[in-house]
C-alpha cells in the first residue's frame, strides 16, 4: 500500500480500519481469555457484554465513516443496533456493581453491614431528594431506577428517530430535542453511578472500579456528548467542510466517526486492565494446583 499517493480521505479511513483492526484484537483477546478461565459465569457474562461494547462502537463508526452518503436505512438499522447495545452494556455493569457489593434487589439481599451508610445528594438532585439521607432497600431501587432509565430511554429514542426519519417527519428542532432529552437521561444516569460508586467504594475496591467506571462512561457517555458538541461547533461555523474533504452536512459525521475509531483503541487497552482475567485464572490455578502435586 503506496502511503505516499493517498489523498486525505484515503489515508483517514486507512488510519480508521486498522483502529477497528486493533480494537477487535485487544478485545476478542480478552474475550478469550475470560472463556478460558470460565469460573463465575454470572460476573463474566455482564464483563464480556460489557468489553463488547469496543468493537460494537468501532464497527459501528467506521461503517458510517464509509457510506457517509449512502444508504439511510443501513445506518438507521446499525445506530438502532448500538442503541441497544448501549442500554444493555449499562445493565450488565450495574449487575456487575451489584454482584461485587453481594446485593439483590429481586430476592430482597442487602447485607446488614452497608444498610444506614450516608448519602449526600447534590444540585440539582437536592430539588427532589434531601441532601443528606440514608442507604436502604428504598434508596438502592432508586439509584437503580435513575440507571434503568436510560437503559429504556436510548433505545427508545433511537427507534423513535429512525421511525420519524422512514416517515419523513423529523425537522432538526425535534433532532435538537432528543438531544436535549438523551442529555438529560445521561446526566441521571452517570450521577446515580458516581453515588453509587462513593457509597460502595469498600466493597468494590478489589474489583478496580474507578477503571470499569471510566471505561464505561468513557465509550456511553463522552462519546456521546463528543457528538454533541461537534453538533454545535458545525451549526456555529468553527468546524467547516474545508477542515475536511466533505461538505458540511457530513464533517461532522465523519469526525466523530474517525475520533470513535481512534478513541476504541484506548478503551480496549483500557479494558486490558479493568475487566484483566486475573481474578479468575488465579483462584483457579490455586484449585489445581493440589491436584497436579498427587
Amino acid at each position: 500500500m503506496d502511503f505516499a499517493n493517498m489523498d486525505r480521505r484515503q489515508l483517514t479511513i486507512a488510519a480508521s480500519g486498522f483502529s477497528v483492526m486493533m480494537t477487535l484484537h485487544l478485545t476478542f483477546q480478552l474475550l478469550s481469555q475470560h472463556l478460558f478461565y470460565w469460573k463465575n459465569p454470572k460476573e463474566q457474562k455482564a464483563i464480556v457484554i460489557i468489553i463488547l461494547i469496543t468493537p460494537v462502537y468501532a464497527i459501528y463508526s467506521f461503517v458510517g465513516l464509509l457510506d457517509l452518503r449512502g444508504s439511510k436505512q443501513i445506518f438507521m438499522l446499525l445506530d438502532s443496533v448500538k442503541g441497544c447495545y448501549e442500554a444493555l452494556a449499562i445493565a450488565k455493569f450495574l449487575a456487575l456493581m451489584y454482584s461485587y457489593s453481594n446485593i439483590s434487589l429481586s430476592n430482597n439481599i442487602v447485607p446488614d453491614e452497608i444498610k444506614g451508610r450516608e448519602i449526600h445528594h447534590s444540585f440539582p438532585m437536592t430539588l427532589f431528594e434531601p441532601r443528606k439521607t440514608h442507604l436502604n432497600q428504598r434508596t438502592l431501587k432508586l439509584l437503580k431506577y435513575w440507571t434503568w432509565q436510560f437503559v429504556i430511554v436510548r433505545p427508545a429514542c433511537s427507534i423513535l428517530m429512525i421511525m420519524l426519519q422512514m416517515l419523513g417527519m423529523y425537522p432538526s428542532w425535534l433532532s435538537w430535542a432528543f438531544t436535549i432529552l438523551l442529555n438529560f437521561s445521561i446526566l441521571l444516569a452517570m450521577y446515580s453511578l458516581i453515588i453509587f460508586y462513593h457509597v460502595f467504594a469498600k466493597e468494590l475496591a478489589p474489583h478496580t472500579p474507578l477503571a470499569k467506571f471510566l471505561c464505561i462512561k468513557g465509550i456511553v457517555f463522552f462519546c456521546f456528548w463528543q457528538g454533541v458538541v461537534l453538533d454545535f461547533l458545525v451549526a456555529m461555523g468553527i468546524v467547516r467542510s474545508h477542515h475536511f474533504w466533505l461538505d458540511t452536512e457530513h464533517v461532522d459525521e465523519a469526525i466523530q466517526n474517525v475520533l470513535v475509531c481512534v478513541e476504541m483503541v484506548f478503551f480496549s487497552v483500557m479494558q486490558q486492565y479493568a475487566y484483566h482475567v486475573a481474578p479468575y485464572s488465579r483462584d483457579l490455578e490455586a484449585k489445581l494446583k493440589p491436584q497436579k502435586r498427587d
